[in-house]
C-alpha cells in the first residue's frame, strides 16, 4: 500500500511537468540601422556618456510611430533634451537624418584638447566648456569646444576642434 501511495504522488507530480513544454514559431525579427552613418561620423566613442547616449537616442528614433508623423511633409525637425542640452535632428519622410545641430554644457572633453590647453595655457582653469556639432547627411560635420579659461580675476574664451586645435 504503501508504495502504491508513493508511485501516485510521484506520478501526480511528474505529468505537470510534462504538460508545460511547448514549442511555438515566433516571427522573424529584422533589425535595420537607418542612421548608422550619423554614429560613425559623430563618433560616439569618444564622447561623454550623456552625449553619445542621445546621440543613439536620436539615431534610433522611429519617426514613423511619431503622434505627430504624417505622409504629407518631406522634413520634420525633432528636438532631444537632456539636462546637459540638446539635439535638434531633421529627418526625411522615411526617418533618415539630414542634419543635426547639437549642443551640450560642460561635458568631458577628450584628453587632446584637454591636453592641448593645459599646454598653451599653464596657469589657467578650465571653468566652462560648450560642446556644439553640426552634421550634415552629406558628410559634412564640424565639432567644436567654446571653453571659458580663468586666472585669477581675468577671464578667457577660446575655440578648439574635437583634435585639439585652436580656431
Amino acid at each position: 500500500m504503501k508504495k502504491l501511495i508513493i508511485s501516485l504522488i510521484i506520478f501526480g507530480l511528474t505529468i505537470p511537468v510534462f504538460s508545460q513544454i511547448r514549442t511555438e514559431k515566433l516571427s522573424e525579427v529584422v533589425i535595420a540601422a537607418t542612421n548608422y552613418k550619423y554614429l560613425n561620423k559623430t563618433g560616439i566613442e569618444n564622447a561623454s556618456i550623456p552625449v553619445s547616449l542621445l546621440e543613439q537616442k536620436v539615431a534610433s528614433f522611429n519617426l514613423k510611430d511619431a503622434e505627430f508623423y504624417a505622409d504629407d511633409y518631406d522634413t520634420y525637425e525633432v528636438t532631444f533634451y537632456i539636462p546637459e542640452g540638446y539635439i535638434l535632428a531633421a529627418y526625411d519622410k522615411n526617418g533618415e537624418i539630414l542634419r543635426t545641430v547639437e549642443r551640450f554644457n560642460d561635458v568631458t572633453m577628450p584628453r587632446e584638447v584637454i591636453t592641448s590647453v593645459s599646454k598653451r595655457f599653464p596657469n589657467w582653469v578650465i571653468k566652462k566648456d560648450v560642446y556644439l556639432v553640426s552634421y550634415y547627411e552629406s558628410g559634412e560635420i564640424t565639432k567644436k569646444y567654446k571653453i571659458t579659461l580663468e586666472n585669477g580675476d581675468k577671464k578667457m574664451k577660446i575655440k578648439t576642434d574635437a583634435e585639439g586645435n585652436f580656431l
